[in-house]
């Protein structure tokens, strides 16, 4: 059974950091591509971070340079550090796991998501 549970987030002041944490169980890291999504209120969701299965690793624009997406093997947990955070980083964070594989004996992709976390960043 897939699982992704997403904790860490919370409430911080602008120019605060927090460090998310995917635990994963289910897959693994090696045949799924993962990734950090956001969704703000009234938004759409949107891609923040991939880290890849060979340990490719991309960025919005938005975040580059304040935001570092990582993950352990061995526990099979993904992180994103997140630093100088900003009010507009404001939103639910949602891992997400992109894994492919045989399904039905048919190689094919699928998308896990996990519940989300808060994220508020505000003054």
């Amino acid at each position: 059974q897939v699982q992704l549970v997403e904790s860490g987030g919370g409430s911080v002041q602008p120019g605060g950091s927090l460090k998310l944490s995917c635990a994963a169980s289910g897959i693994r890291f090696s045949s799924c591509g993962m990734g950090w999504y956001r969704q703000a209120p009234g938004k759409e969701r949107e891609l923040v971070s991939t880290f890849t299965g060979g340990g490719l690793t991309r960025y919005a624009d938005s975040v580059k340079g304040r935001f570092t997406i990582s993950r352990d093997t061995a526990k099979n947990t993904l992180y994103l550090q997140m630093y100088n955070l900003k009010t507009e980083d404001t939103a639910v964070y949602y891992c997400a796991a992109d894994c492919w594989g045989y399904y039905s004996a048919v190689y094919s992709s699928r998308k896990y998501w996990g519940q989300g976390t808060q994220v508020t960043v505000s003054s």
